[in-house]
């Protein structure tokens, strides 16, 4: 019934362009495979008015800015034009961690949160786009928590972010008060990493780059809806798998994405990273060390050409790469008497 109604509102959202909340996904039957969406739509568009820009459209349905121009390489960012296919996401891998709590994985832009449900009760898990910290403002790694939360937060500046916005000609207050203005939205959740927030924009367009002093923004609507479901204490994992391998059912999928700068000259202001022979090479055994491992330790027979594709467009989408062999009944023995 829940995939019923998920894969309607997915329709309702493509004929009205009404602003999408979180992208709601059944957990998979087997607990050991990781591929979530619609596996009945190999591909899902919908269709740019005259007034859109892509960006419109990533908010229309939950999407970063740097997710739907991979997704949509050949079409303008601000102009895509009236009637232009924009491609969208429908499949997703999930990442290698626990599924509870909240995990952000940094290359891919997206947060995974996993609800609490009751034994014998389907497992949901929902998604949200949000931004990073730039390459000189690095969101840390690692396993944390909420420690706290506010609505209509105060904004103190640190004195190195007041300092940076002063070379700028920018000066900063010392306290910015609560409301439309406030870069942290009408809603923060603190971690326990001191000084790092997930909360709200006023520069929702920025959701889904590597815009960030480290903290993570989400859309408005995005963080009004997580606010509420998230209790302090909920754990954190916060993880940079630019490559991700998991199972449906028999077939073997990889999903690959940029992975992060380690130069501000690499970052293109905060835009999509430069592919180069190099980058692509390490992506290629960071897949080949994963793919072993889900396999048993077994390298599998794979499928090059999906494999090369996957890695060089590196464009989010869960390809498949494997097929375990159909289990056939073994023959009779054949008993031979002397």
């Amino acid at each position: 019934m829940l995939t019923f109604i998920r894969r309607l509102v997915v329709l309702l959202l493509l004929i009205s362009n009404l602003p999408a909340s979180a992208t709601t996904y059944e957990l998979p039957d087997n607990p050991g495979d990781s591929l979530i969406g619609d596996q009945m739509a190999s591909k899902l568009y919908t269709t740019a008015k005259h007034e859109d820009t892509l960006l419109d459209i990533a908010r229309n349905y939950d999407v970063g800015q740097i997710e739907i121009l991979l997704l949509n390489p050949g079409v303008d960012r601000w102009l895509p034009g009236e009637g232009t296919r924009v491609r969208l996401s429908n499949l997703r891998l999930l990442p290698d961690t626990p599924r509870k709590g909240l995990t952000l994985n940094l290359p891919e832009y997206r947060m995974y949160y996993f609800p609490r449900h009751a034994e014998g009760e389907k497992g949901i898990v929902k998604t949200f786009p949000h931004s990073i910290g730039r390459v000189d403002w690095r969101t840390p790694l690692g396993r944390t928590t909420i420690v706290r939360k506010t609505e209509n937060p105060v904004w103190i500046p640190p004195a190195s972010i007041r300092a940076e916005h002063a070379t700028n000609g920018d000066i900063l207050p010392q306290i910015i008060p609560a409301g439309p203005d406030n870069p942290l939205g009408l809603f923060a959740m603190y971690l326990g990493v001191p000084g790092y927030l997930i909360h709200g924009t006023n520069k929702p367009y920025g959701v889904g780059m590597r815009v960030s002093h480290g903290c993570i923004r989400m859309y408005p609507e995005d963080i009004e809806e997580l606010f509420p479901e998230i209790e302090i204490g909920t754990p954190v994992h916060i993880v940079n798998q630019p490559v991700k391998v998991g199972w449906h059912q028999d077939t073997l999928y990889i999903e690959v994405h940029p992975a992060l700068a380690e130069t501000e000259a690499e970052d293109e202001h905060g835009t999509i990273p430069k592919q180069t022979e190099k980058k692509y090479l390490a992506r290629l055994k960071m897949a080949l060390k994963l793919i072993q491992h889900a396999n048993n330790h077994q390298m599998p027979v794979l499928d090059g050409e999906a494999l090369k594709e996957a890695l060089q467009m590196h464009n989010g989408i869960p390809v498949a790469i494997y097929k375990r062999p159909a289990m056939t009944q073994a023959d009779p023995a054949v008993l031979s008497i002397p």
